[in-house]
């Protein structure tokens, strides 16, 4: 039926070539045109697993504790402290631009001109306190004098000034949605504005530091746009190979052009389906682009080996078309649902990537399954472009007579011995493959970027960093949580317990600060920094405590407890999290549940968690249906393990290289190994299709692999070397996460490539050697 299907499809498509052609071209102008009204579609939430638990309390008391969707910005001095004039009218001046800026939550922005950051002391007449900037500053040294003193009575020391007094913060939460226009917040205009408020207002012995979400967005936007070069350098690399390899600059343009037309194709649907492209998936068209090269080679290999026999370009095609619609088609399918399987993980950004990326590679099996013969129908050969191609076919004979010898027992033995060796030295290695981050600032930029720096000041100035975990304490049942003993003292031996667990750097909550209030109200005696178990005494220590803290809500039925982190390393962060999980377990009660997480923190544990389950089911998934697709194309569960097993070993290198080089498991790698594999398929099924069907018509296994070889071999090599120097390039790139994307999938590639050339006949031998009973026809 498939084999009555396709000489169906050939003859309809070229008995209307020219109509079919048409329909591609028309369709290729409108998409075209379309392609030009997409734009990048970054947002905080889809970066963010929303289903997970942890996220359902982020996202429950975001309006109420802020979310960790912020922004800081920290002025430093180069020489002096920050008590002088003209660095005051700096830092008022930044808060003013911050409080302004479209997007910006006003009632969250926190500095030490803003009227939520109060200072409190004790004097004889009992408490004092007010804005630690009075509303009569005119920066006179009496005015500077008073601010120092205010700052050193405020607590914010650490906080909102630098623990060298040299620095002082303003932070903000940004809303989603902006309130001013009712869309969502164009983060690359937030992005600018911040960079342009740095421009403003350093120089003069004064940096500017930056970090937040839309900081980050930013500069990875940035970096993003150094892909459109590497796409180029691909792209010129790629054409040099193409016309080396096949000695024709008419085979090398069509190979091109049915590679771009997809990626046109996909950038025209994506505004039309109401999609944009995010920083982090704009990576996608170069991989269409490498995966139509690679099956337009096949197809243009197989024709020149039709016109080298003699057949016409029309005949050429028919017969090319005829040969490789079928293999074609199922290594294509197999690569959309390598990338589908992707959209496992509750991300919304990695499922936009999966979807994205599958729709791309869809739209190949039009192009390259169908427009490509259609061209090459049209294309002749001189006798100069001749010559080339068949010298270029003869060179790789040689190689051939060697590789055929390791589908016979004896050398496929030795091969499988190899493997299992570097199987199980690369499975000791992937041990220490790690979840999450594993070095500091945001993983997706190098450490020396500029944002990363920024991050590493502030850190180095500030007790508080820049990486916070919190966790909401809710109370059930509880009129007044806050002056009760036994809540408010479990949550400080929370606070005590926390304070002593490796890789947290401060903790901040509550009970801490009413502890310090009650010592303030006994004329500041340390002996009095205790808990009263007497509830007015306790309402007492609670009430100059203001819920703009972010300690607690307006009814003290949920607290915040804020714990500062050493740093973002996922071995932290999941240390940290087991921590208070078994705090909250030895400490349960029916009137409190300590509620994870929100903060920046709260949001990595999240994720890495949600791409810890996702890692081992996303492998099942793609090596489980790919694995069905194969028995129901080769109706054989040998052919099965002959394609499977050398993408599995393939994947398990990936880990090992991973692990040896410190790149951890996180959102923009766990899909590497996911479309190495959709790719990498391709070989294993283009090879055992050829080797099957000679096996199957009497040819000795060696002889079968042979003409395998002869008739894929060289596209197979030139399309795996082709697509790892084009990703190999993007180890230059200013993204860390590209880069770690192309060292990894350049590697993977190879992997691929030598196991479907060495591997693969080697387990044939081994599974085939009873003969050709053993393999089924081809429905």
């Amino acid at each position: 039926m498939l084999k009555a299907f396709v000489e169906f499809l050939g003859l309809l498509l070229f008995r209307r070539r020219r109509v079919f052609l048409g329909l591609f071209v028309v369709i290729t102008l409108l998409l075209g045109a379309s392609a030009s009204r997409l734009q990048v579609d970054a947002g905080f939430e889809k970066m963010i697993p929303l289903e997970h638990e942890y996220m359902q309390t982020f996202m429950a008391y975001r309006n109420t504790f802020g979310g960790a969707n912020r922004v800081l910005v920290a002025l430093r001095q180069h020489e002096g402290d920050i008590y002088n004039e003209a660095f005051m009218s700096k830092l008022k001046a930044a808060t003013d631009e911050v409080f302004f800026i479209p997007g910006v939550d006003r009632a969250t922005v926190t500095s030490l001109f803003t009227p939520n950051v109060r200072f409190i002391e004790v004097v004889e007449a009992g408490f004092a306190g007010g804005n630690v900037i009075p509303a009569d500053f005119e920066g006179t040294p009496e005015d500077l004098e008073t601010v120092r003193e205010n700052v050193l009575k405020s607590g914010r020391v650490g906080r909102l000034v630098s623990n060298d007094h040299r620095a002082a913060m303003i932070s903000a939460e940004l809303l989603e949605i902006d309130p001013n226009t009712g869309a969502r917040l164009d983060y690359l205009a937030v992005a600018k504005q911040l960079e342009d408020l740095r421009t403003r207002h350093a120089g003069d012995g004064l940096d500017v530091h930056i970090i937040g979400f839309a900081k980050a967005v930013g500069d990875i936007t940035d970096g993003a746009r150094g892909v459109l070069m590497f796409f180029v350098v691909a792209f010129l690399i790629t054409a040099v190979l193409l016309y080396f390899y096949s000695g024709s600059a008419k085979l090398a343009a069509l190979t091109l052009l049915c590679a771009m037309v997809p990626v046109v194709w996909l950038m025209g649907l994506l505004p039309l389906i109401g999609f944009g492209i995010d920083p982090m998936s704009i990576l996608v068209p170069f991989l269409i682009f490498a995966i139509g090269v690679s099956h337009a080679v096949q197809m243009t290999h197989a024709w020149r080996l039709e016109i080298m026999e003699g057949a016409g370009p029309l005949t050429g095609a028919q017969n090319a078309f005829r040969r490789l619609f079928l293999p074609g088609s199922m290594a294509l399918t197999t690569t959309v649902v390598g990338f589908l399987v992707i959209m496992r993980i509750e991300i919304d950004m990695v499922r936009e990537l999966a979807l994205t990326a599958g729709l791309g590679v869809a739209l190949i099996l039009l192009t390259n399954m169908l427009l490509l013969p259609l061209l090459l129908s049209w294309t002749r050969l001189d006798a100069a472009e001749m010559r080339r191609t068949m010298g270029a076919e003869s060179k790789d004979h040689w190689l051939w007579s060697r590789l055929r010898t390791l589908a016979e027992p004896r050398r496929a033995t030795v091969v499988l011995m190899v493997t299992a060796l570097l199987l199980g030295i690369a499975t000791w290695l992937s041990r220490d493959l790690r979840t999450g981050d594993l070095g500091h600032g945001i993983p997706e930029l190098h450490e020396d970027a500029r944002y990363n720096q920024d991050a590493a000041a502030i850190v180095e100035s500030f007790s508080i960093g820049v990486d916070v975990l919190s966790v909401i304490v809710q109370s059930r049942g509880v009129d007044g949580a806050c002056t009760n003993f036994d809540i408010m003292d479990t949550i400080d031996r929370f606070e005590t317990t926390m304070r002593g667990v490796h890789g947290v750097q401060s903790v901040v909550g509550l009970p801490g600060v009413a502890k310090t209030v009650n010592a303030g109200w006994n004329e500041g005696n340390p002996a009095w920094r205790v808990l009263s178990r007497n509830p007015t005494v306790l309402a007492q220590s609670v009430t100059p405590v203001d819920t703009s803290t972010g300690l607690l809500n307006t009814d003290c039925s949920a607290m915040q407890v804020l714990i500062f982190t050493r740093d973002h390393e996922g071995a932290t962060i999941s240390h940290v999290i087991r921590e208070v999980k078994a705090f909250r377990d030895a400490n349960r009660s029916e009137h409190l549940d300590f509620l994870l997480a929100s903060g920046n923190v709260g949001v990595m544990a999240a994720t890495n968690e949600a791409v810890d389950a996702a890692s081992v089911t996303i492998l099942v998934l793609v090596f489980g249906v790919i694995s069905v697709l194969f028995f129901l194309e080769f109706r054989s569960w040998r052919a099965t393990l002959c394609i499977i097993l050398p993408l599995m070993i393939a994947a398990v290198f990936c880990n090992a290289l991973m692990a040896l080089l410190g790149i951890g498991l996180k959102v923009s790698t766990l899909p590497v190994v996911a479309i190495a594999v959709g790719i990498g398929v391709d070989y294993g099924i283009y090879f055992y299709e050829r080797m099957s069907d000679r096996f199957r018509k009497g040819d000795a296994l060696p002889d079968a692999f042979y003409q395998a070889l002869c008739q894929r071999g060289t596209a197979v090599m030139f399309t795996a070397t082709t697509m790892s120097v084009g990703v190999g390039t993007w180890v230059f790139s200013a993204l860390k996460f590209q880069a770690d994307m192309g060292l990894l999938m350049a590697f993977m590639f190879i992997v691929n490539m030598l196991g479907a050339l060495l591997l693969l006949p080697a387990l044939a031998a081994l599974l085939l050697k009873a003969g050709p009973a053993q393999e089924k026809k081809i429905s």
